[in-house]
């Protein structure tokens, strides 16, 4: 199915784990797809595997907003317009408040919060001419709170309360504004989790569906929000999470 045909997709973070796959999903499906992030060579690896006439590498911080700025402006330049901006790009620093350091509160809420937001300043003018749509990578994180992630938490928060309310501004426009929250999922980013056996058991205990999300779950359900498939949804942090947010946090009894 070629959903995407003609359109054309900025994906941050596009070099491993949930980017990659999204980048790879919205090439499979026709569209002409803009691959940033930080480290070129992890972009150009992906590239190597899509048509080179309807791919773009750009080498991105989205924390800063003039890079972010040019991201979008390339984009435009090369394939003529856009039609979807898939914010994911993120990092998730761990520790207590008085452990983890000022520098990773400053780097979290610049990576995950600001390029969240720089992403969708600088691409609204451009999705407001083609009533295109953003899908913003949150987390089950940003919707309840975990131990020893209070930063994540607090950015992933941010993201899911700012994508309600960018949804009710940009809406009258014709721009749809939604986040997706996964759970676990096999990705670079969770290697030690996926190592570490005594997780994996109380993952699968939390899990109704007992297992981590692939890469490519979540960028199927990115897809989804991101085509005509959801027209009439605005507003959304969809948990992508194997059932973790379906329940109410009490221990499994018997």
């Amino acid at each position: 199915m070629q959903r995407f045909q003609d359109q054309v997709v900025i994906v941050t973070g596009a070099g491993s784990g949930i980017g990659e796959a999204c980048a790879r999903r919205f090439s499979s499906e026709g569209a002409a797809v803009v691959l940033a992030g930080r480290t070129r060579a992890k972009l150009e690896r992906v590239a190597a595997d899509l048509p080179p006439d309807r791919t773009l590498v750009k080498v991105t911080d989205v924390s800063k907003y003039r890079q972010v700025e040019a991201l979008v402006e390339a984009a435009v330049r090369r394939f003529g317009g856009l039609h979807v901006l898939v914010n994911n790009a993120g990092v998730a620093p761990e520790g207590k408040v008085d452990e983890a350091s000022l520098a990773d509160w400053e780097e979290v809420m610049a990576i995950n919060a600001g390029g969240v937001f720089h992403g969708c300043r600088a691409a609204m003018p451009h999705l407001v001419a083609t009533r295109g749509c953003i899908v913003n990578m949150a987390s089950v994180s940003g919707l309840g709170g975990d131990w020893g992630l209070s930063f994540y938490n607090a950015s992933k928060g941010a993201i899911v309360n700012f994508t309600r309310a960018l949804a009710l501004d940009a809406g009258p426009d014709g721009v749809r504004v939604n986040a997706v929250c996964p759970s676990f999922t096999r990705t670079p980013m969770t290697e030690d989790m996926q190592e570490d056996r005594k997780i994996l058991a109380k993952f699968r205990e939390r899990m109704p569906l007992g297992r981590p999300a692939e890469p490519r779950e979540v960028a199927s359900v990115v897809a989804f929000l991101a085509s005509e498939d959801a027209a009439m949804v605005t507003g959304v942090a969809l948990p992508v999470d194997g059932g973790v947010t379906a329940s109410n946090g009490q221990p499994k009894m018997g």
